[in-house]
């Protein structure tokens, strides 16, 4: 059948690409710069230059609020999405964190489930994988194994993680194994029960299902792998022609078998210059985009700047009281309490005011 083909020109090559899961935003990686465009327009929103070589990967977290970004120059950072899009376009936002614990090029990365408070996986050539906290940033364990790995994964109740080696191998990592040790070592010979073996070549991608009962591979030796995570036994083995660069697990959607699903309007063409300024692709293209909370007339905070406050003293709260500092969660409550306090006695003004208006007899 007949299908809409699209070609999209990006400004260079792309090394990675990923989408946000609300739909709103594409995330390119071409040479050492992050390329953001909203999908509904194709405006190019900003071009983040913070990596010193070319980009390898690219992840948003679950909600969409942040995006984490690997290189070969051995950083992961991490973006606040917010701060990203409300920025100038002649300023650079900077990262909310920076990891620079790999020694070599980063080669995958992988976010959990919670959103700021989720956790994050990267893998390096450097033999080592990662699980670090997005909220604070803190490294929360450090595994060295015998190989580089390629390709890093968590099941969807992070009880493991899984990593693919240079040498076909997968690992199994145990995220819940007591003592808890920040530094621990992958002994392939010990923990021989944890090693998915089947490959010939490197492994550059895992997936893992919903239920937590598959995992799906996929290899330079031009196959991609479905695996029974209990028993570490393949169950399917599909060919390709060619090295499998990228392989993931979706939920099917629901107009998956209609007839009638097709897209109804196709993606407009994506910018290749930053909106807002005088060069563009095409002058006669149609879009709105807001950027709240900026170019305010009154001198005070906006409202969007006062919730980005608000945003960022609850979340400062939770990761005090997490440390214990029962002083600063204190402070933290009696300022939102009396902010609430403040909101109220505006809601009443406002109230007792229009209540006058109605009520104010006829002349």
């Amino acid at each position: 059948q007949d299908q809409l083909q699209q070609k999209i020109i990006c400004p260079g090559p792309v090394t990675c690409l990923t989408a946000s899961p609300n739909g709103l935003y594409i995330l390119a990686g071409v040479a050492e710069s992050i390329y953001l465009w909203e999908v509904s327009n194709g405006n190019l929103l900003a071009i983040l230059n913070r990596h010193y070589q070319d980009l390898t990967c690219l992840c948003f977290t679950d909600d969409s609020s942040h995006f984490l970004s690997g290189a070969k120059d051995c950083l992961a950072l991490v973006w606040n999405l917010y701060n990203v899009l409300q920025a100038e376009p002649s300023q650079i936002p900077d990262p909310r964190h920076v990891w620079s614990r790999h020694s070599l090029p980063i080669t995958d990365l992988c976010c959990g489930f919670g959103g700021p408070l989720a956790r994050a996986a990267t893998a390096s050539l450097d033999q080592t994988a990662k699980l670090w906290e997005v909220s604070s940033g803190e490294l929360l364990l450090s595994v060295l194994f015998d190989v580089g790995i390629m390709a890093v994964t968590l099941d969807l109740s992070e009880y493991h993680m899984f990593c693919g080696g240079m040498d076909g191998s997968i690992f199994q990592v145990d995220l819940c194994t007591w003592p808890v040790q920040r530094d621990r070592t992958f002994q392939t010979e010990r923990e021989n029960g944890k090693v998915f073996k089947g490959h010939r070549n490197q492994v550059t991608c895992l997936s893992v299902s919903t239920d937590g009962s598959l995992l799906l591979s996929g290899s330079h030796d031009e196959t991609v792998r479905l695996w029974d995570i209990q028993s570490k036994q393949c169950l399917k083995t599909m060919n390709h022609k060619g090295p499998v660069t990228n392989a993931f697990i979706v939920l099917a959607p629901a107009n998956m078998f209609n007839p009638d699903g097709k897209p109804s309007m196709p993606l407009p063409k994506f910018s290749r210059h930053l909106h807002g300024t005088e060069s563009s692709d095409e002058p006669g293209t149609e879009g709105v985009t807001l950027r709240l909370g900026l170019h305010q007339q009154e001198p005070g905070q906006s409202y969007l700047e006062k919730a980005e406050r608000m945003y960022s003293q609850m979340y400062s709260t939770r990761e005090k009281n997490l440390v214990g500092d029962q002083e600063h969660l204190t402070i933290q409550v009696s300022e939102l309490e009396e902010e609430v306090s403040n909101l109220r006695k505006i809601n009443k003004d406002l109230f007792d005011f229009s209540t006058r208006i109605i009520t104010k007899p006829a002349k």
